[in-house]
């Protein structure tokens, strides 16, 4: 009799063990869902994946887009539940699978997300109305979808390259400071009325890598981001904001960029999230590494 309830005793302790490792490595994974356009697809489908592993987490990050989108657009769709998204997600083995078609509905029970992104269209990011009138709807239907406890997020995105052809770049008299100052504004004031707290500021990112010998390799086309140095900034501002990662000194290097290029933008970013709202310029900074190549 004894010996039976010892191997009870000892499969129930085995069995209870087992769970508590199992939740415990499902903690360990952070499930981030970003709800944009083509600038989420520069911000977080490359690079930010690696830089997350070189530094030991592990991310399993979706993003619904559709090139353009607004704001005014996904409420649109989360209301009448169109599948019109492009659903991308990069899992626990760093493969990129995209999928057509998908609701957000869909995508929001498709993981228990811990964060949950919102950005507004690059045109519109620095008018505070255009985020008014959607946000706070879009917001809710998002939280009724996913666990009490994820997070949402605001995404700053940036201002365009001063020669951009952008056809919103009008709004902000194709200036790319007041577009940027515009931006900021925008999303501070938003993230005060709708209790968001968390800012990715990665506008502020791509303003400080302009203050450096960066500054014509932010973007890749007068707004989208260079696909090297643009995006890699974008995803080092995303690692410590979202994950608290300081990316200075983190061991990812992209292919084509150069060792002076990779600490700039680590440091554009870090001073990003440590100013927000406010360029610091890194030129500099820039320089001193140049002396000691």
């Amino acid at each position: 009799m004894k010996s039976l309830f010892r191997f009870l005793f000892l499969a129930f302790f085995l069995l209870t063990a087992s769970h508590v490792i199992d939740a415990k490595e499902k903690d360990d994974v952070v499930r981030i869902l970003s709800i944009g356009n083509s600038f989420s697809v520069d911000a977080i489908e490359n690079h930010f994946h690696e830089l997350a592993s070189a530094a030991g987490r592990k991310v399993i990050v979706g993003n619904m887009y559709i090139g353009g989108c607004s704001l005014e657009k996904h409420l649109r769709n989360a209301k009448e539940n169109i599948s019109a998204y492009t659903y991308s997600k990069r899992g626990l083995d760093g493969k990129n699978r995209r999928t057509k078609q998908v609701s957000l509905e869909t995508a929001l029970a498709d993981e228990q997300w811990d964060y949950v992104s919102f950005q507004q269209q690059s045109g519109l990011s620095g008018i505070y109305r255009s985020w008014e009138e959607s946000l706070p709807a879009l917001v809710k239907y998002v939280k009724a979808r996913v666990p009490e406890d994820a997070v949402m997020m605001l995404h700053q995105t940036w201002a365009y390259d001063q020669i951009s052809q952008n056809k919103g770049f009008v709004r902000y008299d194709n200036d790319q400071m007041k577009m940027y100052h515009a931006i900021v504004d925008a999303v501070a004031r938003i993230s005060d009325k709708s209790g968001i707290k968390m800012v990715i500021p990665c506008g502020t990112a791509m303003q400080n890598a302009r203050t450096t010998s960066l500054a014509d390799l932010v973007c890749r086309d007068g707004y989208h981001l260079n696909k090297v140095y643009g995006r890699y900034i974008a995803a080092c501002t995303w690692l410590y904001k979202v994950l608290g990662v300081n990316p200075v000194g983190n061991s990812y290097t992209p292919a084509g960029m150069s060792q002076q290029q990779k600490a700039v933008a680590q440091k554009s970013a870090y001073a990003a999230v440590k100013r927000p709202c406010k360029v610091t310029d890194l030129g500099s900074f820039d320089r001193r590494l140049n002396k000691t190549r």
